[in-house]
């Protein structure tokens, strides 16, 4: 990770601009140090828009972390020779892997950026800096550094938590290894006081962390720590607001046309513009529509999502070419300004499903796994005992994401890779830390076992 992080500081606006479109859309000062950034309202403003950026980087959501989610699992094939990326598909991730180093320090980068944030605004004396502004502004920045956290914990497990700025080498020299637990503890601590910061939207505005973004990252949370009831509290305080959030029909609503942008299917999505575009669609677009397509769904998955029993209408999720070629078609716009979907409300139904399943309310468990399908056309599910409404959902959650960065994570967290995947060997669950990590840490950091 890059240790002097600087985050490149952008143009104040006199207005706190609200709409979706236009939140990301200003431009960078180059190599601004932070420690002059935040003393005034403005600032602030502008500070936070930098961490969103950084969240919204190549080697973060924008694209490059995404891909751990997916490659890794049973729906996409590589295209190319990289040997950099197949190390995913096959499982076998080598320390100097390239594409581990970058997203190891986006995270970083995006959590240094939140930490100035969140150190620094409580600080600011500003006449026209509200509390209610002021909370905003930490509470948002605390659901980023929570979603940072979390997504550490589960790609890499035990790693350094860093919760103040760092601004030269030796900031982080002294900074132990936490266990697993500890960095998802972290994460749960940050959205507890985000929790407290945020208030319930006014307006629908998912590209900005509310206090219903931070329920749907618990529910998110206490699904992958076991922790049903939690999961289902808070997945049924989301799935509770009709006004905001809503299954769209049919499954291409929330991405197509191309004016569908900010829909009530997203919770949490992350914007784009001409100026910043999602460098997403050009690995899964290809050649004829101006992208590379270096990964690809597979066959097995092309024939799942157009099984109409299986994909039902989300069979738009993949188109081919001409010449037979077989592509994703989540990220498609020209100019690249499509959203990166971090938390969409069906998975909030499918957590609330998996939750109440693993509870053994079965009956209940059903409904919201049926309101997903019903969206994609599909009739009810036929399943009855826990084992197969789990495996239900399971199913439902490899087609439903296909595109998005869950099916490795899922399989992984439910034990299941070794059975689906063939992955066996527990020591593969947790990517190697990038070995440039372990050579700077001075001794702090210890290597995944391989």
């Amino acid at each position: 990770m890059k240790r002097i992080l600087l985050y490149s500081i952008l143009f104040a606006t006199s207005t706190w601009m609200m709409s979706c479109n236009k939140f990301l859309e200003v431009k960078p000062k180059d190599a601004v140090s932070d420690e002059l950034t935040i003393v005034d309202k403005t600032s602030a403003q502008t500070a936070l828009r930098g961490t969103y950026r950084k969240l919204a980087a190549d080697n973060y959501y924008g694209s490059l972390f995404q891909t751990f989610g997916y490659l890794p699992g049973d729906n996409i094939q590589w295209t190319g020779s990289q040997s950099v990326i197949q190390q995913f598909i096959t499982h076998q991730i080598a320390a100097d892997n390239g594409n581990l180093a970058s997203v190891w320090a986006g995270i970083y980068a995006t959590i240094n950026s939140a930490n100035h944030v969140i150190t620094k605004v409580p600080l600011v004396t500003d006449a026209t800096f509200s509390t209610a502004d002021r909370n905003q502004i930490i509470g948002e920045a605390l659901f980023i550094r929570a979603l940072s956290y979390f997504d550490l914990a589960r790609t890499w497990g035990n790693v350094q938590i860093t919760l103040t700025p760092t601004l030269a080498v030796t900031d982080k020299v002294n900074v132990e290894q936490s266990p697993q637990s500890a960095v998802y503890d972290q994460a749960l601590t940050d959205l507890n006081a985000a929790e407290q910061l945020l208030q319930l939207p006014a307006v629908a505005n998912p590209v900005r962390a509310n206090l219903e973004t931070v329920w749907a990252l618990k529910a998110r949370y206490y699904l992958y720590r076991s922790q049903w009831d939690n999961a289902a509290a808070y997945a049924s305080k989301v799935l509770a607001d009709k006004n905001f959030y809503q299954l769209l029909k049919p499954f291409s609503s929330f991405f197509s046309p191309a004016s569908a942008i900010a829909t009530k299917e997203s919770v949490f999505e992350l914007s784009f513009s001409a100026t910043y575009t999602n460098g997403h669609r050009n690995y899964w677009q290809p050649p004829a529509n101006g992208g590379t397509r270096q990964w690809a769904p597979n066959d097995a998955f092309v024939a799942l999502v157009n099984d109409p029993a299986v994909g039902g209408n989300r069979n738009v999720l993949v188109a081919k070419t001409s010449a037979g070629l077989w592509y994703g078609n989540l990220y498609y716009r020209s100019p690249a300004t499509d959203p990166a979907y971090i938390i969409r409300i069906a998975e909030v139904y499918l957590i609330y499903a998996e939750a109440l399943a693993n509870q053994n309310k079965l009956t209940e468990a059903i409904v919201p796994l049926n309101a997903v399908r019903d969206r994609a056309g599909l009739p009810p599910t036929t399943a009855t005992t826990q084992a197969d409404i789990l495996l239900a959902i399971e199913n439902e959650r490899r087609i439903e994401f296909a595109l998005e960065p869950h099916r490795w994570f899922d399989l992984v967290r439910t034990n299941r890779a070794g059975i689906v995947l063939g992955v066996a060997d527990p020591k593969k669950y947790l990517f190697p830390i990038p070995a440039q990590e372990i050579v700077l840490s001075n001794g702090k950091l210890t290597q995944n076992p391989q």
